[in-house]
């Protein structure tokens, strides 16, 4: 991983995570970008203030556009905002576009809102849904058998302890329906050691895997790399930030694909006749520096990948080489 040595001048209180190294790596910023993950408009800001003419931010999260009204006031005639998902970016472009940013995650405004169920910092609804429609994480919690609970929760948050948690959660919703953050986090906290200082919350695994479930966010990961692959114009780039290994994976996959990398051969499955390279990509990724770090905490696990468009035509990835956990798999069809 190269370390980026910019801290971020504080601006706004969401600080958007690896912004200078990011428009470092795209520069020169001009045309039009995409924000595949508008949120609070950090991002947006940034291109914007780098020389882009004009923005288009894409969320599904519907209480964005409210607050966008007054943080980006200033850009209003440089920024078009569409509530959708980003794995439906290119459809909100009506030309070739010269840029596509994608922040991932939960954003850390949807973080410090305890009504959105994202947190067990404090008390809230279970509920974790993005774009506020479809099954909630209490759902999940309360109605799915003990075994896909379980396979959610090691596959999607890689905790070793996953059954165990899921019995216990079977269990305790068999006395009240789980309904709140703050009973979850209980629970969990009861089926793991104590936690030692420095060390994450017992909870956080199995918390960022309900979200990732209830989401679909690592199919729709695949699929907004896909839809930014048929945006770009050649010579364009893709800029894309990831805060855990699962994500990081699939990205740094994405673009070894796409820039006939990949290699997947083996003895057992010879290698496939290698398709037109479609990215220029660099296969070390960039993590924050120690600066940016004491000045927003959020960026310690955060990584940048970044690549540049060719010209030739756009293809679906390689979903099984891409290192996709098999629920996703499942979940999207198996492609």
């Amino acid at each position: 991983m190269v370390k980026a040595a910019e801290a971020p001048t504080p601006r706004d209180p969401h600080i958007p995570v690896l912004l200078e190294p990011l428009l470092e790596a795209v520069s020169p910023v001009s045309g039009t970008w995409v924000d595949g993950t508008f949120g609070a408009g950090g991002y947006a800001r940034g291109l914007l203030d780098a020389g882009a003419a004009r923005v288009i931010g894409i969320d599904r999260d519907p209480d964005v556009f409210e607050l966008a009204k007054t943080r980006m006031a200033a850009y209003a005639d440089r920024l078009d905002l569409h509530q959708s998902t980003f794995g439906r970016l290119d459809e909100a472009t009506a030309d070739p576009v010269d840029g596509v940013v994608l922040d991932l995650g939960v954003s850390s405004m949807q973080l410090d809102q305890p009504e959105r169920g994202f947190s067990f910092i404090a008390d809230g609804p279970l509920d974790m849904r993005m774009g506020q429609e479809g099954p909630s994480a209490a759902d999940l919690v309360n109605e799915l058998p003990e075994g896909q609970l379980a396979d959610i929760i090691y596959q999607y948050g890689e905790e070793r302890q996953s059954r165990r948690i899921a019995k216990e959660i079977v269990k305790a919703r068999a006395e009240a329906r789980i309904e709140a953050t703050g009973r979850l986090a209980q629970i969990v906290e009861k089926c793991l050691p104590r936690k030692k200082p420095g060390q994450a919350h017992p909870a956080t695994r199995t918390f960022q895997a309900l979200r990732i479930a209830v989401n679909d966010e690592l199919g729709e990961l695949v699929r907004g790399l896909e839809a930014a692959e048929r945006a770009i114009r050649p010579g364009g780039r893709l800029a894309v930030v990831s805060f855990h290994s699962l994500e990081d994976r699939i990205v740094k996959r994405f673009f070894q694909q796409g820039s006939g990398a990949g290699g997947w051969g083996n003895r057992h499955a010879p290698e496939l006749e290698q398709a037109p390279a479609r990215w220029e990509a660099k296969n070390r990724g960039i993590t924050a520096g120690e600066a940016e770090i004491a000045a927003n905490p959020r960026a310690r696990s955060a990584t940048l990948r970044h690549g540049r468009r060719t010209d030739a035509p756009a293809r679906q990835a390689d979903r099984k080489a891409l290192g996709l956990p098999a629920l996703v798999m499942m979940e999207n069809g198996g492609k």
